[in-house]
């Protein structure tokens, strides 16, 4: 059993050091303009920092005044390097980053490993940066706080809605989906593209998100359903993409932030549903 995990992406997609760290994330929310309420989910993106940094601390920003309403977060993100069927789970004990170790919820990742769906795959968790790149994010703005990490390969919505209903059941869980938005088109085209997508996300329209529109398209279809099921809303935070943010206009990323708020009700059995593909990626950092 490996029971830590080491950063695979750290002095890559976002400082090794960790005063600048701190630093960078730090001046990212001061920029942000957090929403008042408290979410209990979240979409926020997962590329370098320079790149959706300030996209995703429109989210973050607004944990630090309710840090002491989550005590764990369940992160769902893409698998990008390695392709299985199903949700991976990590045998890790712990995921370190430059600022410490973040321990994982084992309790919890052991009572998701009696759904079908769900297994440990260490080598998915290995290199994957979709998970990574948020929990520098998490220790500045939650500080103290438990992990669910898991990576989504070929999962349809309702295998993914139903980890996320077997985990909000207790109190103080946050869930974040990690995802970007469109890849390498021009500028214009990625707005217009992406302002396309935020409307079926602000919709809950979890069967008809395509692949081209979010490389996290599957932990997004599953959070959509699970919003749908249980009374949630969704307002977007921020709409941006790499050419608003460090890059040039002719191929951009595209990175937006929602926030899921609302009382769930009414939990549904989810049953399996149609199969994912994994996202190529070209540029690494923008994504």
């Amino acid at each position: 059993m490996n029971t830590v995990r080491k950063p695979a992406v750290a002095g890559t997609f976002y400082p090794a050091d960790p005063d600048e760290l701190r630093g960078m994330l730090q001046g990212y929310m001061r920029e942000a303009s957090p929403p008042e309420a408290a979410p209990r989910a979240m979409i926020l993106p997962h590329a370098g920092y320079i790149y959706s940094g300030p996209v995703a601390a429109s989210g973050y920003s607004c944990l630090q005044k309710h840090s002491d309403a989550f005590s764990r977060v369940v992160l769902l993100g893409p698998a990008h390097r390695v392709p299985f069927r199903g949700i991976a789970a990590p045998s890790s004990a712990k995921f370190m980053t430059p600022l410490g170790a973040v321990a994982i919820d084992q309790d919890a990742v052991e009572r998701l490993l009696a759904l079908p769906q769900v297994h440990v795959l260490d080598e998915a968790h290995r290199m994957e940066h979709s998970l990574e790149v948020h929990l520098p994010f998490l220790q500045v703005s939650l500080g103290k706080f438990t992990l669910v990490p898991l990576v989504v390969g070929e999962a349809g919505a309702k295998e993914v809605c139903e980890v996320i209903e077997a985990l909000t059941r207790e109190a103080g869980t946050l869930v974040i989906v990690s995802s970007d938005l469109s890849h390498y088109h021009d500028y214009a085209t990625a707005r217009r593209l992406d302002a396309a997508t935020t409307r079926t996300i602000e919709a809950l329209d979890f069967d008809s998100l395509g692949y081209d529109q979010a490389c996290g398209r599957n932990p997004v279809s599953g959070l959509l359903l699970y919003a749908r099921r249980h009374g949630l809303s969704v307002t977007t935070l921020d709409l941006r993409n790499s050419g608003d943010t460090a890059g040039p206009h002719d191929q951009v990323v595209g990175y937006g932030a929602y926030a899921f708020s609302g009382c769930p009700h009414g939990l549904h059995a989810c049953r399996a549903g149609p199969p994912a593909r994994d996202c190529l990626q070209f540029d690494q950092a923008r994504s």
